[in-house]
């Protein structure tokens, strides 16, 4: 009999061992795919271009040639008027932004804030868009994307208290300046993140451009949709994994706690298509913000498509809701 009960706790230790290892090591897979700053297997590179080869086979041929020398003419321009900044995280990373100062001399900044798997330059069009708005422009790459240091995506919860210093660092240059946070994607998520930490009173504006309303609640979509699985254990495993190497965790990440403290009036975009963050995460963000807030949902418009879908709309909202509260 106690024979009998030894073999059962061995072999009951062996399993717990095992399950232990596969939980660590299915953890550590999705967060290489969907986390690593240099994994080559991200799920979807959200930069707002969209896929050009389905665009191109409804476009013809002579409109497929002005948008390719528009495309030419902007990355010309974006290159030619940025200048490459620096500031130290607090966790000692190199983070780098493109710098537009504007020809007109003016106190107002927008901070841009790149999405998932991109980068500060894909964001011209936005970039460009604020500049002739007549403000200056700072173009982020957050941590682990384009010019800057990281191991890991932040998801934009490390990324809140790095765009909190670019706004300490506008703020220490001129101590006059009023600022607009515009965020896409991930980078909408990043914005609101942001806006329920206490900033200077400099920062007058957020914009968010199809944010999710946590990172629990988007990876849980994507990993239903992707691989077909349950959150349980596979995303539960890979949370436990995020918080050993990269100091977070997806609940914690969550834009509709942040927006509850936000004090910043915030205009809330989404289009209305979107299944990549789904629609419904629009109304989860809208009615948490403690804030001034307003939304515009445009019809017809998948992940990260508002501005083309509807570009008049979009931007003539946009210019409002920011004089409105500058």
């Amino acid at each position: 009999m106690k024979k009998g009960i030894k073999i059962f706790m061995i072999v009951f230790l062996v399993l717990i061992i095992l399950a232990g290892i596969a939980f660590v090591v299915v953890g550590n897979y999705f967060f290489d795919f969907a986390l690593s700053a240099d994994s080559s297997k991200a799920m979807v590179l959200d930069n707002n271009q969209g896929s050009d080869e389905e665009d191109n086979a409804e476009k013809t041929e002579e409109q497929i040639k002005e948008e390719n020398t528009e495309k030419s003419e902007l990355n010309k321009w974006f290159e030619e008027t940025k200048q490459d900044v620096y500031i130290t995280s607090d966790d000692n990373l190199k983070l780098h932004a493109y710098e537009f100062v504007n020809s007109n001399a003016t106190n107002i900044w927008t901070i841009v804030i790149h999405g998932y798997a991109s980068e500060g330059k894909l964001m011209a069009n936005y970039t460009k868009k604020f500049y002739d708005m007549g403000y200056n422009v700072l173009t982020v790459d957050l941590r682990g994307a384009g010019e800057s240091e990281g191991d890991y995506i932040g998801m934009g919860w490390p990324d809140r208290l790095d765009i909190k210093k670019w706004i300490d660092e506008i703020v220490n240059k001129n101590e006059n300046s009023k600022i607009i946070l515009f965020g896409l994607s991930m980078g909408a998520a990043t914005t609101m993140m942001t806006t329920g930490e206490e900033l200077p009173n400099n920062v007058k504006v957020a914009i968010e451009d199809c944010g999710y309303s946590s990172v629990w609640d988007e990876f849980a979509g994507q990993l239903k949709k992707l691989f077909n699985l349950p959150t349980f254990p596979a995303l539960n495993a890979a949370d436990f994994v995020t918080g050993i190497r990269a100091g977070y965790n997806f609940k914690e990440a969550s834009s509709v706690e942040q927006v509850k403290k936000s004090n910043t009036p915030t205009l809330f975009i989404h289009g209305d298509k979107d299944t990549f963050v789904p629609f419904w995460m629009l109304d989860e963000v809208y009615n948490a913000a403690a804030c001034k807030k307003e939304k515009l949902v445009v019809e017809g418009a998948e992940h990260a498509e508002s501005s083309e879908v509807a570009p008049e709309l979009y931007w003539s909202t946009v210019e409002r809701f920011i004089k409105e509260n500058l």
